[in-house]
């Protein structure tokens, strides 16, 4: 009789456990960021832009000044050979100018993720999803984020 005590203490013990283990997970707090609209609105993304239609323009003024070079030699020879090194040239500031581009872009991308990481940490949630990707559901936190991105 006593055996069977202990038995079934034990198996109460083991089911009251079992049931703290399977107590319901804390309620997920959800936000939704219009990333477009924060993007567009970042300071750090429009002086990219504006970089890289400058370095556009710079390149096409070369591209101009190498064109007018190229037709001024006579020399069919050394026309070919001076096209070739512009031709060079011109692909080597392409290639610096997207690697330069690429590289700005994906620092403020980092930038403006981890302010929104932050932010919405801050402010109690626990998952931050694009507004693009959410039919329904979700606190817009957009107004916010647009505060303190600069």
């Amino acid at each position: 009789m006593k055996l069977s005590k202990i038995i079934i203490s034990g198996l109460m013990v083991l089911f009251m456990a079992g049931n703290l283990a399977f107590a319901a997970p804390q309620p997920q707090k959800i936000a939704v960021v219009d990333l477009q609209k924060v993007v567009a609105k970042s300071s750090q993304v429009q002086s990219l832009k504006a970089l890289r239609e400058r370095k556009n323009k710079e390149l096409l003024n070369f591209i101009k000044t190498a064109q007018a070079n190229v037709n001024k030699q006579t020399d069919p020879a050394k026309k070919k050979s001076l096209a070739a090194s512009y031709e060079k040239q011109i692909q080597a500031k392409r290639e610096a100018n997207a690697k330069e581009y690429s590289t700005k872009l994906k620092a403020a991308d980092d930038n403006i993720t981890s302010l929104i990481s932050k932010k919405a940490t801050e402010m109690g949630y626990t998952m931050v999803i694009p507004k693009s990707c959410v039919i329904s559901g979700g606190d817009d936190i957009t107004a916010t984020i647009l505060q303190i991105i600069k």
